[in-house]
């Protein structure tokens, strides 16, 4: 029985008769014969004894027979669970409730029943006598039928705008406690969503309805204090922050709901008794497409911090339909297919289509109007499409709250052109439903062209657009002036995409809301935040101007008056020297006269605060990529050294290494706070903890090889073999090309060593993944070559379980989950200088792993937590590499760099023709300096394996790079957001209230 589907009042003579009578104890169903229940669990209702008790003031029960049944009243004190009590005694006595009256206040119940028997009549005396019975041992708690156990816990007492006291606690005792985490209900909730949600028979059902079902009760979890939060934060009205991102790079969510919820446990034990194992179904789900690589997963982190944190916050983003792709290789080549990762649907998410959706409007003209001698500007759209909600609860770990990322897909404005399809345009008639879904369809869609630009420029705006409309909403539903948005939002633009939050919010306040031009770029400037991740010049955005008129001909307008009020400020400032105005102006004019829109410069001017993620890559920022805004405007720059969760990427992927850490440091303490593990160091060499930890590593790394195995195809038999990982998204600057020219010598030399010293050899796997954009021809030139040298290295029998290559396809966030943990060695060698921080090496690093790499991004800060001692450095220094490359003429490569490439000219593993544009990149102009940092990689390699051949020493540095790692947790680094840049304060949920503020 759900009492709460008996329309019930507030006090006094204010229930409601039911339209059809609410049966409390159902018809008992019959057992399928052809099946046998899988649960071994009976979740039949017994009755319990019942000591008889005196009524006293505070229990009071009467039942008065009437001639349809009888009329139930009691009085008692209010606690959590009374009605659940009360539902369980009135199922437990066969009764139907036909109508209620649930009074009294938060210490107090007064509550009226009318109760009829299922066959109908009257109730005898005697019956009469046990309803009284059963009803006082259930108030007095003495015996109750059915009482929640005590897993139950109390829902808070939330204030609810616009009802009446009686009424919101009247709301609040409907469903006072939240859902039952004990096994039993657990088994009813899932199999309740088998029969209820998917349809389907609850005597049978695969392991995909399985993980659906699961996924639901979880979700009803969710939904329970992801609701709590949202009130209580619509009534404590705190600051918010809201996280824009193109990508979110959420991986599986199954495992880590029921971590950070904490009943792991109870949903493996109740899966086991239904006959279905947790680990299988985790299998089921399919990554969530809605990113790609480090920007993404960053975002990740940080909406599970904030949740932890219990910070106030949203993530906003876009549901793509396909993601970026799906990386498939055919005879060592990169294929792109779609990732129809939504084919099965989301269990997770919560369509909001009925309740939250915007108008998002593109192309058309601008025209200006007389609003009582002020200009007020009208965009007259040319095409519009819908933005609608999708919600995905976002739980904390120890926490009430629940946070939420709000994801918007494209909808046409309307469905179907009736018109064209009556007089046969049958194309006509669904083009327009077409051209809206192509927007949230793909992440980054391929540039190269024209259209393929326009749809990424339209994609930002999409999602910008739809934000600001429903931060503003929400604004304005508890607020009826201005002068409070800069207390109550802020804004974090998650790179260059959502740069174009500020001409959008500019519009909405100007052409909306009447606000004058000072007014909102006061608004503007006080809430928008700029986290920039990179210093790549393709990548920091720029947009034609041509294109910008065409499709947002209004924001075009705004970004010129921006820009130009900047560059009158900066005349004021530096006179008539033009060439260093220009230098700063957010349009760039080249010398073919195009012009673009500078959207990194947009987003620096108007933004409040502008951090790198990086201690290196912040001081590149000031001091090279943005210098005349530093010089400007010093005090908008920050660091804020990236992070990442250790939930997901420590506590919840290596089970065995949490057990590891929380015996050895007496307590689970270290998982919010990870500077715990700084402890560690003082037992590094201690022969009993190297002992658990290398069989902890041996668990994992056995993990891993059965992964890489599985998605490679290629066999892994020697597992003694050290496991040397790179994993992450192909590209020139992160230098996969410098791993396969190492793995090449080391494939070389194996080769000439006589047969007699290769006992010396230290055995490796080398493990290569990540995809390459679509457009980007070189790096699928690299991932060839991966593959053409695994198939020569893992056919040749001269090398044997020597050396093996394999190239991971596909790679995301689950198997990222199973190959971490065992890695142990990890490779990041990008040119110093151009990884803005990198956050693949703190994952690595937290699990043991070592790290070879340069100077560059987060192994900066890496050496220092964890002590240079303890990562192998190598090559130039980012000071160097603007000498580097200007004395490139007269550099003289190392000998074994050019017999390496002999090697793949002269055809040893295929394609020579197809490697001659790579060659050549680092033959001639090598702007990476591939050749400068190839001797000294050899040589950090050479050291990797002779401390490989010192177990103790190598586990001692896996222990100290473990221990080290409490300085990257995204906590840390949220917690720095929300004090230096955000302003905003940890609001959690409480556990519960007695009654309302007054």
């Amino acid at each position: 029985m759900q009492i709460a589907a008996i329309p019930v009042g507030c006090g006094g003579a204010l229930g409601r008769t039911l339209p059809r009578p609410f049966r409390a104890s159902p018809r008992p169903r019959p057992t399928h014969p052809a099946h046998a229940p899988r649960c071994r669990r009976t979740g039949g209702v017994t009755m319990a004894s019942v000591k008889e008790s005196p009524a006293t003031s505070e229990h009071s029960v009467t039942v008065e027979t009437t001639e349809e049944g009888a009329l139930i009243s009691l009085t008692c004190p209010n606690r959590a669970g009374l009605l659940s009590r009360l539902t369980s005694a009135f199922e437990a006595l066969g009764l139907d409730v036909t109508k209620a009256d649930i009074g009294g206040d938060a210490r107090h119940a007064h509550d009226r029943f009318w109760v009829a028997k299922p066959g109908g009549g009257a109730v005898t005396p005697a019956e009469a006598a046990s309803i009284k019975l059963t009803l006082e041992g259930s108030v007095a708690g003495a015996g109750a039928p059915a009482a929640p156990p005590p897993a139950a816990k109390t829902r808070p007492l939330l204030a609810v705008p616009g009802a009446a006291r009686d009424q919101a606690h009247l709301l609040h005792t409907l469903m006072d406690t939240y859902t039952s985490d004990n096994v039993l209900a657990i088994q009813q909730a899932i199999v309740h969503h088998v029969e209820y949600t998917l349809a389907q028979t609850r005597y049978k059902f695969d392991d995909l309805e399985a993980y659906m079902a699961t996924a639901y009760s979880i979700r009803d979890r969710l939904i329970e204090s992801w609701n709590d939060t949202q009130s209580y934060f619509k009534e404590v009205d705190p600051k918010r922050v809201y996280y824009l991102s193109m990508e979110f790079l959420m991986g599986r969510s199954l495992l880590n709901a029921l971590n950070n919820l904490e009943v792991r446990g109870q949903y493996t034990e109740a899966l086991a008794e239904l006959g279905y194992s947790l680990e299988t179904l985790v299998t089921q789900e399919r990554d969530a497409a809605l990113g790609n690589g480090g920007l993404g997963r960053l975002a990740a982190c940080f909406l599970d911090s904030m949740a932890t944190t219990n910070l106030p916050a949203w993530g906003y983003g876009i549901r793509y339909q396909y993601g970026m792709f799906r990386q498939v290789l055919r005879d060592g080549f990169q294929h792109e297919q779609p990732d129809y990762w939504l084919n099965f649907g989301n269990p997770w998410e919560l369509e909001r289509s009925a309740s939250i959706a915007y108008q998002v409007s593109f192309y058309g003209h601008v025209s200006v109007q007389d609003d009582g001698g002020r200009q007020a500007f009208r965009w007259n759209p040319g095409e519009q499409v819908t933005a609608v909600a999708y919600d995905t609860p976002i739980p904390g770990f120890q926490t009430n709250n629940t946070n939420n990322l709000r994801l918007w897909a494209a909808k046409p404005d309307r469905e179907f052109d009736l018109q064209a399809f009556n007089t046969g345009d049958y194309v006509q008639a669904i083009l327009a439903k077409q051209r809206a879904e192509t927007l949230s369809s793909v992440l980054y869609p391929d540039d190269r062209t024209y259209e393929g630009k326009e749809l990424r420029l339209k994609q930002q705006h999409f999602f910008v657009s739809a934000t600001v409309q429903d931060v503003v909403r929400r604004y304005r539903e508890q607020h009826a002036s201005w002068d409070a948005f800069p207390d109550k939002v802020a804004f974090q633009m998650n790179d260059t995409h959502p740069t174009l939050l500020v001409p959008e919010l500019m519009r909405v306040l100007m052409d909306h809301e009447g606000l004058g031009w000072t007014r909102a770029w006061e608004l503007v400037t006080e809430t928008c935040n700029f986290t920039n991740h990179t210093i790549l010049p393709e990548a920091l955005e720029r947009w034609p101007v041509a294109m910008m008129e065409k499709l947002l001909p209004r924001h075009m307008q705004i970004i010129y008056d921006i820009n130009w009020r900047f560059l009158q400020q900066m005349r004021g400032r530096y006179g008539d020297d033009w060439d260093r105005i220009s230098r700063m102006s957010i349009i760039e004019e080249t010398p073919d006269a195009d012009k673009y829109v500078r959207m990194a410069y947009l987003a620096v001017i108007a933004a409040r605060t502008v951090n790198g993620v990086a201690a290196i890559h912040s001081n590149i920022l000031r001091d090279d990529t943005f210098a005349p805004f530093h010089e400007l405007f010093p005090g908008k720059f920050q660091n804020k050294t990236n992070g990442v969760t250790p939930r997901r990427w420590l506590a919840f992927c290596n089970e065995p290494l949490r057990e590891l850490l929380t015996d050895t440091l007496g307590s689970d303490a270290w998982i919010k706070d990870l500077d715990r593990l700084k402890v560690l160091r003082e037992h590094a060499r201690d022969p009993a903890l190297q002992k658990r930890w290398q069989e902890v590593k041996a668990l994992a790394k056995d993990k891993a090889l059965s992964t890489i195995e599985r998605l490679s195809g290629v066999a892994l038999p020697n597992r003694e073999a050290m496991l040397d990982v790179q994993v992450k998204r192909i590209h020139e600057y992160k230098r996969q090309l410098l791993n396969v020219l190492g793995i090449v010598h080391r494939y070389d030399t194996i080769r000439k060593l006589p047969r007699a010293e290769r006992g010396g050899v230290v055995p490796r796997v080398c493990v290569i993944g990540g995809k390459a954009a679509p457009g980007y021809e070189m790096a699928k030139r690299i991932i060839k070559l991966v593959s053409a040298v695994a198939e020569k290295v893992n056919n040749d029998p001269e090398v044997g379980d020597l050396l093996k290559v394999a190239f991971v396809p596909d790679y995301n966030v689950s198997v990222a989950e199973a190959i971490i943990p065992g890695t142990e060695l990890s490779e990041h060698i990008s040119t110093a200088g151009t990884e803005a921080s990198g956050t693949g090496n703190m994952k690595f690093a937290m699990n043991g792993a070592l790290i070879i790499g340069t100077m560059d991004g987060a192994n900066i800060e890496i050496a220092e937590e964890i002590g240079e001692d303890n990562i192998f450095i190598f090559g130039a220094r980012a000071s160097e590499v603007a000498g580097l490359r200007a004395a490139r003429a007269e550099f003289q490569p190392d000998p074994r760099f050019l017999h390496t490439l002999d090697l793949i000219r002269s055809g040893t593993f295929g394609w020579e023709d197809y490697f001659v544009p790579l060659l050549d990149s680092i033959t001639y102009s090598d702007y990476y300096l591939v050749a400068n940092d190839f001797g000294p990689y050899i040589e950090a390699q050479e050291r990797v394996d002779r401390v490989y051949q010192k177990p103790e020493e190598w586990t001692a540095m896996s222990i100290n790079s473990t221990a080290g790692s409490g300085f990257f947790s995204s906590d840390r680094t949220i917690l720095e957001y929300a004090k230096d840049i955000w302003g905003v304060e940890p609001t959690p949920v409480p556990n519960q209230r007695d009654d309302f503020d007054d």
